[in-house]
Parts: structure tokens; C-alpha cells; sequence
């Protein structure tokens, strides 16, 4: 039996080596050389163009480098003031939001700007990460074989969840090359990350023009999803397919506006909507006031779907409430703020305001040709709840959710490739700024420190202190994260 066993031990390994797989818990490993080919072309393809490219590579990637620990020591000095006060900002006003993630070099932590992951946007997440990666990867190859490096062979792995690339070079090579020409190599996987980033925001940024043969913009926002537990769901709410063009009276012209209109109703009190004296005496009926436990006042029985609370005030009291129905008050009326916005034509009119509970809004949306809708409740979970796009197909069988899928993904890329390019910069133990910092030391302080072992003892220094930093603000990053 036990010969047995080691036979097929044997056997599966000899299977694995066969097929360039490494497998060890919680890690998947592919490598190949069917790529070779492509990447000596790649390589060889315009030296001098190349030589521009990567030399421009090596600037930027020193600079990402002191970049990188100055834009982490401010993070991380954020961080530590928002555990301080006792009432901390937002977390999107932090420079940058600490998430675990695999770089191409192994297991580390990722920043990734402003980005929250829905269960949904999973896919285009790992995707994200996985293209990030091989760009980052293809750099380095490429430039290894401008410097005459040999390259034996590419690979992705998969560790827990998380994808990644890796290039396999021959490591006598790299050694035998002046440090320069190392920099250019180790800069290289950043410098494609940059230009990455760089490439999906221009998509980004030019897309309205890149799809204006399909779609049209600044018309207002489209809807294409509403959750089933929204409240902006049933037979009065949106629907796929609606084009949103204004809030109260914030017009929307795009998905930004939407948000932005969102936002100004949040922070700002509710608006009111101009009556006439003779309407709000017709619909009006007797209730009986009494006040929420957080001050705020109701006039309208708690079994009432369609009527809500108004406040106004006249020339003899400042306190008056009057329940009405909803519809009937705010449909085709003027929004104000005080009985003076009001006047016009000498018809005695009044500001009803809706007197609700603090945080919840009353909210008109004109979503044309279709009636109204009237939403109650807090803002932001309308935002939450329903998707929207800034293209409108000019075609009915167009997408409407092929814009909103290349916007999500050229964001993602922005995000995961650039913080790939930050946190490889990083003169950190395993990373890419590893080998960056220990070349630019031998490339500048050769003729400084001419002891090789005192060069590395301060490169050795610098690492620790880079390693610190970064491991500071994963610890604090995710300490922040759970702890709300």
C-alpha cells in the first residue's frame, strides 16, 4: 500500500511539473513558456523607442518610490488623528482606504482609493486585479529582455481568492547587469501600472464621445436597476428604463447630478411647495397634533398611505400644521422656502413645509412622461437602492447596461491598477521598491559609501522603516474598517 501511495505521489507530481502547476494551501501556481515568443518580440521590437519608454519608467518609478512613503506617512497621520477625535470624518475624506489584496510579487495589502465591494461588482474586482497584474508583469519581461536578461517564463497563480501574474528571469543575469539597468526592469511593472490607470481614465473621461454614434448624454439620468427593497419600487416608482430629470427642483442632467441633488436635499432642510390660501382650506381636515420623541411634529393619523404632515405659518402665528394629501398639495406646485417665494399674481398662498421625523425627506422626482414619484424617507437610500446611467441608447436595442459596465470597470482598473503602482513602489520588504531602492542606492552611493555591506546595511534600514510604515497602515486601516 505504501508503495502504492508514492507511486501515485510520484505520478500527480510528475503531472503537475509536466503541466508548469505548483500547488501548496491556500496557493495555485501556473507557469508557462508558451508566451516566450511573444515577449522576445515584444522586446526586441524599436530598441530606442523602448529604451525612451523604460527610461522614462525608471524616472517615474524613483519617484513613485519617495512618492509613495510621503503619501502613506500622511495616511497613516490621518488615520491616527481620526482615532483621536471623538467624532472622526467620513471614510472617503482618508487619502487612501486599506483593503488585502495580492500584488505580483505575493501576498501584501492593496490601497485602493474610495472603493467599497459590492457582492455584485465581484467580477469586475478579481478581473481588475488579474489584468493589473499582467500588465504589471508584461512590464517587467519586456524590459528584462531590452537589458538582455533571459526570460524563462510567465505565470499566474491564484492565492485564497485573489489573482495575480508573476515573469520567471534568470536571476544571474539581473546580477551581472549595471544597477541603471536594473532600475529600468524593476520600475517597469509600476511604470505599466501608471500607464494603465492613465489609459482607463482617458476611456473613461472620453467615453460620452467614444459612444455618441449609440448613446446619447446630458439629457438626465437613466435608470437600469431598482432593487426589490426599494422604496423607489412599486406602481408610482421608477422603473428600468425611466430617465430621471430632476429632484425638487434640482435638475438632472447625468448620474452625477443625481448624486449631487441627493446630497444638497441631505444636508439642507426640506424644501416646502407654494399653496393657495383656498386650497389649503379646501383639502385640509381636522387632526390632532402631537410631537415624535425626536421634536419633530405629526397631524395625520399613523394609518394614512396618502396624506402627510404640513407646517406653515401666517401673519398671526408661525406655528400652524395641516394634514393634506401628498399628492395633491405638491403636484404642479412651486418649491420655496418661505411665504414670500410664493406671491405671485395676489393670490394669498403659503409655504407648507412637510413636517417630518429628523434625517427623512419628502422628495419629488420627475421622471417624464410618467407621473411623479414621491419618495419619503432618508436620501441616500434612494442612492443605494437604484442604479442609474448617464447614456441613453438611441436605439432600443441597444444595451443600457453595456456603459455602465465599461464605466465600472475603467474605475476599478483606476483604482486597483494605480494602488498596485503605489504600494509596489513602497521600499518594502518583498516588493518591487525593494529592489528599486537597493539599485538606486548602488546607482548613487557608490562613490559615497564605497563599503558594498555598508550600502546594504542602509538600504537594509530603509526597508525596515518602509515595512513599518506600510504594515502601520494596513493594521490601522483595518483596525478602522471592522471597528465600524
Amino acid at each position: 500500500v505504501l508503495q502504492s501511495s508514492n507511486s501515485l505521489k510520484a505520478s500527480y507530481e510528475d503531472w503537475l511539473l509536466t503541466y508548469g502547476l505548483s500547488v501548496s494551501p491556500f496557493h495555485l501556481r501556473w507557469q508557462t513558456a508558451l508566451f516566450n515568443r511573444q515577449f522576445y518580440s515584444w522586446g526586441r521590437w524599436k530598441p530606442k523607442f523602448l529604451y525612451l519608454w523604460f527610461s522614462v519608467g525608471m524616472v517615474f518609478g524613483i519617484l513613485a518610490m519617495f512618492g509613495s512613503v510621503i503619501l502613506l506617512g500622511k495616511t497613516l497621520l490621518q488615520t491616527l488623528t481620526q482615532m483621536l477625535t471623538e467624532a472622526p470624518k467620513a471614510q472617503n475624506d482618508r487619502m487612501l482606504q486599506v483593503v488585502v489584496s495580492v500584488p505580483s510579487s505575493g501576498l501584501c495589502l492593496r490601497a485602493v482609493p474610495g472603493v467599497n465591494l459590492p457582492v455584485s461588482q465581484l467580477t469586475y474586482f478579481f478581473s481588475a486585479i488579474l489584468i493589473s497584474g499582467v500588465i504589471h508583469e508584461v512590464g517587467h519581461g519586456v524590459a528584462a529582455i531590452r537589458e538582455q536578461v533571459r526570460f524563462n517564463g510567465f505565470g499566474i497563480f491564484i492565492f485564497i481568492v485573489y489573482p495575480g501574474a508573476f515573469v520567471d528571469l534568470f536571476t544571474t543575469h539581473l546580477q551581472l547587469i549595471s544597477p541603471i539597468q536594473q532600475l529600468r526592469i524593476f520600475c517597469a511593472g509600476v511604470w505599466h501600472n501608471f500607464v494603465l490607470g492613465v489609459a482607463s481614465f482617458m476611456v473613461l473621461f472620453l467615453l460620452p464621445a467614444i459612444l455618441f454614434p449609440f448613446y446619447y448624454t446630458g439629457v438626465g439620468a437613466l435608470v437600469t436597476e431598482v432593487a426589490e427593497d426599494s422604496p423607489a419600487n412599486g406602481p408610482r416608482g421608477l422603473f428600468v428604463g425611466d430617465l430621471v430629470t430632476n429632484l425638487q427642483d434640482c435638475p438632472v442632467y447625468n448620474v452625477e447630478d443625481w448624486n449631487s441633488c441627493l446630497g444638497d436635499i441631505s444636508e439642507k432642510s426640506q424644501v416646502g411647495y407654494c399653496v393657495s390660501a383656498a386650497t389649503l382650506q379646501q383639502l385640509s381636515f381636522p387632526a390632532r397634533v402631537y410631537r415624535r420623541l425626536d421634536g419633530t411634529v405629526e397631524c395625520c393619523s399613523n394609518n394614512s398611505l396618502t396624506d402627510i404632515c404640513f407646517s406653515y405659518s401666517n401673519k398671526l402665528d408661525s406655528h400652524l400644521y395641516a394634514c393634506l394629501p401628498a399628492r395633491k398639495v405638491i403636484e404642479a406646485s412651486k418649491v420655496c422656502r418661505t411665504n414670500m417665494d410664493c406671491h405671485k399674481d395676489f393670490v394669498p398662498s403659503f409655504c407648507v413645509t412637510p413636517s417630518l421625523e429628523n434625517q427623512t425627506r419628502l422628495i419629488r422626482v420627475k421622471h417624464p412622461p410618467h407621473i411623479d414619484m414621491l419618495y419619503v424617507g432618508h436620501p441616500m437610500h434612494l442612492q443605494y437602492t437604484v442604479s442609474l446611467s448617464s447614456f441613453v441608447p438611441r436605439q432600443n436595442f441597444l444595451s443600457i447596461d453595456l456603459p455602465v459596465v465599461i464605466e465600472t470597470f475603467c474605475k476599478y482598473l483606476i483604482s486597483l491598477s494605480g494602488a498596485l503602482a503605489v504600494i509596489n513602489a513602497v521600499p518594502c520588504f518583498a516588493l518591487d521598491g525593494q529592489w528599486i531602492l537597493n539599485s538606486f542606492l548602488e546607482a548613487t552611493l557608490s562613490s559615497l559609501i564605497v563599503e558594498k555591506h555598508n550600502r546594504e546595511l542602509v538600504g537594509f534600514l530603509i526597508l525596515l522603516a518602509g515595512s513599518a510604515l506600510l504594515a502601520a497602515n494596513v493594521a490601522l486601516g483595518l483596525w478602522m474598517v471592522t471597528a465600524r
